[in-house]
């Protein structure tokens, strides 16, 4: 808007003025002005080493860093420190830091101050940010340090925006550090992992001169950036009401593009078109949408459900969980006088015995293996006839098969190995994984270390298998079974299930009647068909009610029939399933959990129109 004639005289006398009075002018700042060049930025290149990767349940073992400005390393920080407990041996041999070798270390309060005072004034930098930054948090809070209002700049994130997926695969600081030719090879030493950073972060800035980057406001904002395409969509989640529900994004077609569930439609809606959402295919799905559909739900749970219904019916392309239930495996025991076990993908009433689902033909291959270990049932493929005895394979010679097909083992001897393996899907699993387990702790001693992993694993598999196929047939034999759960607003959340389906779902506001809700929900709740004693729904489907029925607070309001678990079950092997577990995460606690992969076509920086100095504005390019 123009200014008047007596604005533009007011503003000329002050000028005047503060001049007469030898006071600086008032001056416009050119875009130059308005950042902190990236040359002129000390950085902090900072890396930890741990005993873990935790800050809840692990310490500090090493810290090293480098502070670096315009290209120059201006200094070096590097220590031990004594976590207070035992390095764990896989530490030790990832790092090459034992417990020795820090015993006369100083503990991470006394090394705190020097740090920060080294790390005064900078930015700090890190690949895989909040792993380092979270236990230097930590440190700071447990030592009653007070942790500086750093800057910080993750090199992880900034090679995802910057690299593409056909210049490397991924962007871990290994996969990195060849591809930008660090002069230190990363090697889980704090100080070396910190000078091959500060390699990748000068590589990583030689991407950014060409885009117009040249300003810390610039660097540490390009990762909030937002695509001005999804900007413009942002009218799209206008109408969406808050509440649980189900949205659906469609297409220009109309097809369903996306389908996902949230406790507050609108805010989950809204977040699709802002600087949290960087998943490429989300960002891909987000630039074909047209309109969002929604589904109000009575709470969680219906919402839930009707996600996994809509995503198995509708099949939309930018949903991988849940697309193709069908293609679930099974492994069946033949119903035939010398059963064997075979991999399925459909559970027939009355066809044999079923044990799974399992996700992939590895997971049901590996069950087969483990009940191939324990019991010697036959391998071979063919029907065996009663009448015509054929020859014994190699399997028999080394006493893994009774060779039934010659003869050497009857109908009812061969039916006694079946009934173990029947007996442990119904209810008893020891007969079946016992000898496992010993054949597990026999190889250990003996030290054959990698054949006890295997076979634990695939023991792992196979319970978990099972203890999915009980849990399951115990909720398809409950006719109808009712849960109340208490709501946020005081009232209650109804749920009403049949044979694994959530056939009817309401909920009762604080100060009405419970069973009149209950009476109309029962009134009006769906009627599955099928033979009883099976799943009404999906698996998927039936263990989301399970989920619900067992967190703390539901409450079991009726039931038609018998709701019990088999016994003894499979509650004896928890213990072995929390060791695998454990076992598992041990091998990498420093795995970083975010998506750090490269993107096919990432969103890139491209210069912008220039400002008035002359200088080019960054901007946010579109994929093409």
């Amino acid at each position: 808007m123009p200014s008047s004639p007596a604005r533009l005289a007011g503003i000329a006398a002050g000028t005047a003025a503060r001049a007469a009075a030898g006071l600086p002018r008032y001056e416009q700042a050119t875009i130059d002005e308005l950042g902190t060049p990236l040359a002129e930025v000390t950085f902090v290149v900072v890396d930890l080493e741990t005993t873990g990767g935790s800050p809840k349940d692990s310490a500090i073992t090493e810290v090293g860093a480098v502070k670096v400005r315009g290209g120059v390393v201006l200094g070096e920080f590097q220590t031990l420190v004594d976590p207070g407990c035992a390095i764990p041996p896989y530490i030790s041999v990832l790092t090459g830091i034992t417990t020795t070798m820090v015993a006369a270390a100083p503990r991470i309060g006394a090394v705190l101050p020097a740090f920060l005072e080294f790390a005064r004034g900078a930015v700090l930098v890190a690949h895989n940010a909040p792993f380092d930054l979270g236990f230097l948090k930590a440190a700071c809070a447990e030592s009653a340090v007070p942790w500086p209002a750093f800057a910080s700049v993750d090199t992880a994130v900034l090679a995802r925006r910057l690299l593409t997926r056909d210049e490397v695969p991924n962007c871990k600081l290994a996969t990195l550090a060849p591809f930008f030719r660090t002069a230190t090879e990363p090697c889980h030493r704090a100080l070396a992992d910190a000078r091959a950073t500060v390699d990748v972060l000068h590589g990583l800035f030689e991407r950014l001169g060409p885009l117009g980057i040249t300003s810390l406001e610039e660097l540490t904002g390009l990762t909030r950036q937002v695509d001005p395409d999804r900007l413009r969509k942002r009218h799209l989640a206008d109408g969406v009401p808050s509440g649980p529900g189900v949205y659906v994004f469609r297409g220009p077609r109309d097809e369903p593009l996306y389908v996902g569930t949230s406790s507050d439609l609108r805010s989950r809606v809204r977040s699709y078109f802002t600087a949290g959402e960087q998943r490429s295919r989300i960002t891909e799905m987000v630039a074909l949408a047209q309109r969002v559909d929604t589904i109000s739900c009575a709470h969680d749970l219906e919402a839930a459900v009707r996600e996994l219904r809509l995503i198995a019916e509708q099949k939309p392309r930018y949903n991988r969980r849940s697309r193709f239930p069908e293609r679930a495996l099974w492994v069946r025991l033949t119903d035939e006088p010398f059963p064997r076990l075979s991999v399925v993908r459909r559970v027939r009433p009355g066809a044999g015995v079923f044990l799974g689902p399992f996700p992939d033909r590895r997971a049901a291959d590996a069950a087969v293996a483990a009940i191939h270990e324990s019991l010697p049932l036959r391998q071979c493929t063919g029907r065996i006839s009663l009448r015509v005895l054929g020859t014994a394979c190699a399997l028999a010679g080394m006493g893994r098969c009774g060779a039934p097909c010659t003869g050497a083992q009857s109908v009812d001897e061969y039916a006694g190995i079946a009934a173990v393996l029947r007996a442990a899907v119904a209810s008893d699993p020891d007969a079946l994984i016992a000898p496992l387990l010993s054949r597990v702790d026999r190889l250990a001693a003996e030290e054959r270390y990698e054949d006890a992993a295997v076979l634990r694993d695939r023991v792992a598999v196979l319970v978990r298998a099972v203890r999915r196929r009980q849990r399951l047939a115990s909720l398809a034999a409950v006719p109808e079974l009712v849960l109340a759960r208490p709501g946020f607003d005081g009232g209650w959340q109804l749920s009403v299930v049949r044979r694994g389906r959530l056939v009817a779902a309401g909920c009762a506001p604080q100060g009405s009647s419970v069973r009149a809700t209950l009476e109309g929900l029962l009134a009006t709740a769906e009627t599955p068909l099928g033979p009883d004693d099976e799943l009404a729904a999906s698996v998927d489907e039936t263990e989301l009610v399970l989920r619900w029925m067992e967190k703390p607070g539901t409450r079991l309001v009726q039931v038609s029939g018998t709701l019990a678990c088999p016994a003894p079950g499979t509650g004896g092997y928890s213990a072995f399933l929390d060791r695998v577990d454990a076992g598992r995460t041990g091998r990498d606690p420093f795995a970083d959990g975010r998506s750090l992969g490269t993107r096919a076509r990432p969103e890139r920086i491209s210069p912008g129109p220039r400002g008035h100095s002359g200088a080019p504005a960054a901007r946010l390019a579109s994929p093409a």
